[in-house]
């Protein structure tokens, strides 16, 4: 009984190991199994979805700089366009602070005039006050063209541009000025024009014969240049002379063409590119910024070829340093917006305009007053007292004849003030 007991005992524990065993190679076989599944089917997924949640990544942040590039962009654009308003202001200022500049400038020189014209109003005597000089010349030349007979009360007159314009009697002092039909005009050959209406000039209070003399054969020599550009300076000389604004604009406009005209036929003469400067240089008085820096462009272009061609002129380099003068006294804001605007700014110094003023006076010793005026402002600037005072002493010798004489004077005294402190 015992012994069976024990037997049994013994067979339970062995059925016991055997029921483990088999369910562990169950458990193990199903563990396998979902190895193989997730293997399969999870791990493939975890992969393939991991690339894709890169790539947004990557395409996210390509948007995003995409975004910040056009916005850095976007502010340039608004930066310059803000830049180039002010610009544009300050463009318009300083067009305005020049219009005013030349008003007050021509209520100075009418002021004192005032009492005067008054009186004249007051006496009846009101024509001979608004006729300017070149007017009361023409007057008396009209004189032998009335003597015909010929009493309408309207007539046609050629004006100095070339042009046919209706005058009246009325219209002594209107614009622009009249040539009067001369029926006396002395016949001259080139040559003896020429020479004379040089000889004339040399006298300033002679200039304007010498215009009236070379329109007066204008018809005849218009297409040869020595006639062309003597006309084209004499021109320039009426614009000296005139007081009149609008007058003086004409005069430089036709003056302008004619040296146009008489660079493009003969390029190679210096005295053509020379009056073709000057010209340029008188038309941008009545321009704003942008073409008075066009036409400063073109006066030194052709001046730099005067010179070339015509190096032992002492006129142009006295003109040379007045604009190395002017280049160099340029304010910090008028560089700026010559060189935004224009993509390129004129650069000079005050040693540069002096080197062209010792060389006018070089070529010719006691040039002129103003050549003088200028050598004293550049060694003033340069701090070289002793030479300022020199030249300021020689420029106060010269008598005061023409116009610019008269401007040096002028600049004299406030030289001489500032030499003092």
């Amino acid at each position: 009984m015992l012994f069976n007991f024990r037997n049994k005992n013994q067979e339970m524990p062995h059925s016991t190991n055997k029921e483990l065993i088999l369910g562990i190679m169950v458990g193990t076989t199903g563990i396998s199994l979902l190895l193989l599944w997730y293997h399969k089917v999870c791990k493939p997924r975890t992969a393939m979805n991991l690339p894709k949640f890169l790539s947004l990544g990557n395409a996210f942040d390509l948007v995003t700089s995409q975004d910040e590039m056009q916005n850095d962009q976007g502010k340039a654009v608004i930066y310059q366009g803000r830049q180039r308003q002010i610009l544009e202001k300050l463009n318009e200022l300083l067009t305005n602070m020049e219009e005013l500049r030349e008003e007050i400038r021509i209520l100075k020189e009418t002021i004192p005039k005032l009492e005067e014209c008054v009186c004249g109003e007051l006496g009846g005597k009101t024509a001979a006050h608004r006729i300017s000089p070149q007017h009361r010349t023409r007057k008396r030349r009209l004189a032998a063209g009335q003597s015909s007979g010929t009493s309408n009360s309207s007539e046609e007159t050629e004006s100095e541009g070339g042009y046919i314009t209706a005058s009246t009697d009325t219209e002594e002092q209107s614009f622009p000025v009249r040539k009067a039909l001369n029926n006396s005009v002395e016949e001259l050959n080139l040559d003896a024009l020429l020479q004379k209406a040089d000889n004339l000039r040399m006298d300033e209070s002679k200039k304007m014969e010498s215009f009236e003399l070379l329109c007066d054969h204008k018809e005849k020599f218009r297409d040869e240049i020595e006639f062309i550009w003597r006309l084209a300076r004499a021109y320039g000389d009426m614009y000296d002379l005139s007081t009149n604004t609008e007058e003086k604009k004409h005069y430089a406009n036709i003056g302008k063409t004619l040296g146009e005209k008489a660079v493009t036929r003969a390029p190679m003469n210096g005295h053509c590119h020379l009056w073709y400067a000057v010209l340029c240089g008188y038309v941008s008085e009545f321009e704003g910024l942008q073409n008075k820096v066009n036409y400063g462009y073109c006066f030194k272009e052709h001046l730099d070829k005067a010179i070339q061609l015509l190096p032992a002129e002492p006129f142009l380099y006295y003109l040379n340093g007045r604009y190395c003068y002017a280049v160099s006294k340029l304010s910090w804001i008028e560089k700026k917006m010559a060189a935004t605007l224009f993509g390129k700014i004129p650069t000079s110094t005050i040693q540069e305009a002096l080197q062209n003023f010792l060389k006018a006076e070089e070529l010719h010793p006691g040039f002129s007053k103003s050549n003088y005026m200028y050598l004293s402002k550049c060694y003033r600037d340069l701090k070289q007292t002793e030479n300022a005072m020199k030249f300021h002493d020689l420029a106060e010798q010269f008598p005061c004849i023409t116009k610019e004489d008269k401007n040096a004077e002028e600049e004299m005294k406030k030289i001489s003030i500032a030499l003092k402190k």
